[in-house]
């Protein structure tokens, strides 16, 4: 199996590894034929853990007999590129000398959290990135955010403003952020009976 190769930064490592890279020499790595910078990068070795774990799940799922969920290849993506992308960081406002950083996606976490704390509403995916600063320095945040609603539950029209209320809220309250701009997408619908799987 092979992960395409790409020129877009999301795809690469915070040391300028790519993920193509890290997948090409896992086998060699594995076997003690690690480069110099293989055998200290910190980001490589998260990155080879998560591309194992890829690889065991694959194997696992050609040698079941029942086929896989139709959308299941678009979830393990969506895995590894939120690996990829836990290394760009957000810097947070303290009252102390220094900075405190925080990576993208645990915010992504938080606001996905947020959201699936709305009765009938599943976040599905989160894209977190600094849209401004603010005219204090304070950074503002843009959000983009997919969720899934329960069929035959409340209607978007009165789940969506609750939902950008909770996120904003958690943006600001769990991690000290303002959420300048939230983009909602409606993505599915799920059964009210898969919420007990």
């Amino acid at each position: 199996m092979a992960v395409n190769s790409t020129t877009d930064r999301d795809y690469l490592l915070p040391c300028g590894r790519d993920l193509e890279q890290v997948w090409r020499r896992l086998d060699a790595v594995e076997a003690g034929l690690a480069d110099e910078h293989e055998a200290s990068c910190a980001h490589c070795a998260a990155a080879r853990e998560s591309l194992r774990a890829l690889r065991t799940a694959t194997r696992e799922l050609i040698e079941d007999p029942e086929a896989p969920p139709p959308d299941l290849f678009g979830r393990i993506m969506v895995a590894v590129r939120a690996e990829v992308r836990r290394g760009r960081t957000l810097d947070l406002p303290t009252p102390h000398p220094g900075s405190v950083q925080i990576s993208e996606e645990s915010v992504a976490v938080v606001l996905r959290y947020a959201a699936d704390t709305v009765p009938g509403v599943r976040a599905r995916g989160c894209r977190v990135r600094v849209a401004e600063s603010g005219p204090d320095g304070e950074r503002v945040i843009a959000v983009e955010m997919s969720v899934a609603v329960r069929m035959g539950g409340s209607g978007v029209a009165e789940l969506i403003p609750v939902v950008r209320d909770r996120v904003r809220t958690a943006a600001a309250a769990r991690v000290g952020l303002r959420l300048g701009r939230l983009d909602l997408t409606v993505a599915d619908i799920y059964d009210a009976g898969e919420e007990a799987r």
